[in-house]
């Protein structure tokens, strides 16, 4: 079992900043990847970013590349996704999941097995 608890959100006005944290515990965080997707009112949810279990290797939605960072902490069971540059349609709540089978899992939300309970971010215009 994984237990992930998420941090961070907020609101924050077009083009700024906020970095979101997720702390990992139950298992050895260094053995599973890590993701970030997020849902907004009425939509699917969807992928955001995602890291290797070696921290070697990420993987960006088309939207957030260039603006988001993802990034892993082995030694605190800590997961980042510093997002810069931010704009009204990130809006929405934003959750981070462990994908213990698959070393590599990417933007594939069925690889992952099991999720935080969300923190909101909300970008004013």
């Amino acid at each position: 079992q994984v237990q992930l608890v998420e941090s961070g959100g907020g609101l924050v006005q077009a083009g700024g900043s906020l970095r979101l944290s997720c702390a990992a515990s139950g298992r050895t965080f260094s053995s599973y990847a890590m993701g970030w997707f997020c849902q907004a009112p009425g939509k699917e949810r969807e992928f955001v970013a995602a890291i290797s279990w070696t921290g070697d290797r990420t993987y960006y939605a088309d939207s957030v590349k260039g603006r988001f960072t993802i990034s892993r902490d082995n030694a605190k069971n800590t997961v980042y996704l510093q997002m810069n540059g931010l704009k009204p349609e990130d809006t929405a709540v934003y959750y981070c999941a462990a994908a213990v089978r698959y070393p590599s899992p990417g933007g594939n939300k069925y690889k992952y097995d099991y999720w935080g309970q969300g923190t909101q971010v909300t970008v004013s215009s």
